[in-house]
């Protein structure tokens, strides 16, 4: 009703007014009681609070908004009532329904069976009394925004307790994470319980398997991946996580693949629950080689796709240093030629052919690849011929083609 109307109610005589306020309000602990009868009758799962006095928490509230709804007459005016707010109570109601993993609909039905139910008494205390119909039709009226405000304030309480449970579960999902990732909550006795006592805090079912994966982000504000509700998933860190169950189960690689479209980064290999962190070790370091360049960087990779970078690219170091041994005799050629034999030698370790098997994989005369053949036997001389030399000329040599330092094959 427009706050500039003139209310029905205006017209109504003070006294007679009076009397249907003083009526309805006598009437209010009946109709609540009726009501939640009804309710129940309707609604038999409906389990029944009770407050500290031992009175029905739901008989209170009925209560409560049947008298706050008329003495919103009591000055013979309608206006009041509607600039007027439903009783917070009724935030509990929905926060009991989201706390219960129900949804609104059942409440919202409950709450249009009670003011049907209030309006019939209403109607009949205002019939006794010969309140002029259009007065009733404003009543009713007003008695249907009244319960808009009821559903508001429950939408009110559902909202803020799923946000608080969805906070909470977040919380729990973090700390789940920490102990198979980062063990911050101490080295537990029995590491398998622990695990599996913290999982069930979240409706975690632990699988047999997990693959760990590390994401980059499209952008700062990024929504988060749509991924389902047996996968964990941290946004906190700079760089996001997720915690995959089963990963090899059939059609998971392709639902993952869609959840993360937008996304980059790696996921590692499974592993039981209790190696996570071997999992994340590798995804991390997959993630690093992305970011200079040496894997793919426009989807998020799976490691054991990629195993032969991530052994030979991640301990640069001692790859590094077996290198400078290993390839010394180059250092006595020019850069380019050097290269060259490089080329020459790797491709002659995996083929284990001779000059024609190497010139086809070079794209070169087997006569170039004869002369290159001597040069190098005469650079190393016998140490080709020792398994443990080619096969850590043949590491390197792969390495640095990882790398781009040499051609492709």
């Amino acid at each position: 009703m427009p706050a500039t109307a003139r209310s029905a109610w205006c017209d109504v005589p003070r006294l007679q007014a009076k009397q249907f306020v003083a009526l309805a309000l006598d009437e209010a602990p009946r109709l609540a009681r009726d009501i939640l009868d009804e309710i129940h009758r309707e609604f038999p799962q409906l389990p029944v609070v009770l407050d500290e006095s031992g009175e029905a928490v739901a008989l209170v509230g009925i209560r409560r908004a049947v008298e706050d709804f008329v003495r919103g007459f009591a000055d013979g005016a309608a206006d009041g009532l509607l600039e007027g707010q439903a009783p917070a109570l009724f935030q509990e109601f929905g926060r009991g329904q989201s706390l219960h993993g129900r949804t609104l609909d059942s409440l919202q039905a409950m709450y249009r069976l009670g003011v049907k139910m209030a309006w019939r008494r209403l109607a009949d205390i205002g019939q006794r009394l010969h309140i002029p119909p259009p007065a009733m039709y404003e009543l009713a009226e007003a008695g249907y925004e009244y319960l808009d405000g009821l559903v508001d304030q429950s939408v009110r309480g559902y909202a803020e307790a799923a946000a608080r449970q969805a906070g909470e579960r977040l919380r729990q999902q973090r700390k789940l994470m920490d102990l198979m990732l980062e063990g911050r909550t101490g080295v537990p006795r029995d590491p398998v319980q622990a695990l599996t006592e913290r999982a069930a805090r979240v409706g975690w079912q632990v699988p047999a398997h997990v693959a760990v994966g590390v994401l980059l982000r499209p952008a700062r504000d990024a929504v988060a991946p749509a991924v389902g509700s047996d996968v964990l998933l941290d946004m906190e860190p700079e760089r996001p996580r997720l915690v995959l169950s089963e990963p090899d189960a059939a059609g998971r690689a392709d639902l993952l693949r869609r959840a993360l479209s937008g996304w980059t980064g790696a996921i590692g290999p499974p592993v039981p629950p209790a190696d996570a962190a071997k999992s994340l070790r590798w995804a991390e370091a997959a993630v690093g080689l992305m970011e200079r360049g040496l894997l793919p960087d426009a989807e998020v990779v799976q490691c054991t796709q990629h195993t032969q970078a991530l052994v030979l690219l991640q301990p640069e170091e001692l790859v590094d240093d077996l290198a400078r041994r290993a390839l010394e005799p180059l250092t006595r050629c020019g850069p380019t030629h050097a290269r060259r034999l490089a080329e020459t030698l790797l491709a002659w370790l995996e083929t284990r052919g001779g000059a024609p098997e190497v010139a086809a994989r070079l794209g070169v005369h087997p006569q170039t690849v004869r002369y290159r053949l001597r040069q190098i036997r005469e650079l190393w001389g016998d140490e080709v011929d020792d398994p443990d030399r080619r096969f850590e000329l043949e590491l390197v040599l792969r390495a640095r083609r990882l790398r781009g330092e040499l051609g492709p094959v």
